[in-house]
């Protein structure tokens, strides 16, 4: 997500009322006023908080199923590196929720009258959340499936997780972008 998208098409605040408009119509958050866009900068915050509530249940139960791993009986044969492996997946889990959730925190908590700025840091602070997710997600993969399967089932597993998340949220946002640019000018 830039800091112009908060959804791929959202109303926008006209003397008219509200019109629809496309991704590549909206300006960058960076060049919207606190006063003048107030309408605009509202929606597109409440845009990321709608796509926070989708993610942050799974995140959640992440971070539960990894707190309990530890008294299960069969923690205690992990070597050295699985358990490195699972205090990475940990780690990343208990960030990922803690950064996912600070929008939230900077909505309610933030100044009022410092929109955009309180938008361009949610933005960007889910996008660390979202990196630590699939760090996260990738690190637990490895982990259950190196204890369970082995180490040559562990790389192919998490290598094909490692690959489908790099093309459903990084290659495939930008190609539809770049494909929208080039058709749109």
């Amino acid at each position: 997500m830039t800091d112009a998208d908060a959804d791929a098409a959202m109303p926008r605040q006209s003397s008219g009322g509200a019109e629809w408009h496309e991704r590549d119509d909206l300006a960058p958050t960076s060049e919207l006023d606190d006063v003048a866009d107030r309408g605009e900068l509202r929606q597109r915050y409440y845009g990321l908080l709608q796509e926070l509530r989708v993610v942050l249940p799974g995140v959640q139960v992440l971070l539960a199923f990894l707190l309990t791993v530890p008294f299960a009986p069969g923690f205690a044969d992990l070597d050295d590196l699985g358990r490195d492996l699972y205090g990475v997946a940990l780690v990343a889990t208990a960030l990922a929720v803690t950064l996912l959730m600070a929008p939230i925190a900077l909505h309610r908590f933030g100044a009022r009258r410092q929109r955009r700025a309180r938008l361009l840091w949610a933005v960007g602070i889910t996008r660390v959340g979202l990196v630590l997710l699939a760090v996260a997600v990738v690190g637990t993969v490895l982990a259950v499936t190196r204890f369970v399967f082995g180490a040559s089932s562990a790389v192919l597993a998490s290598g094909a997780v490692t690959t489908v998340l790099i093309l459903t949220w990084i290659v495939l946002p930008q190609w539809l972008r770049w494909g929208d640019r080039r058709t749109s000018g």
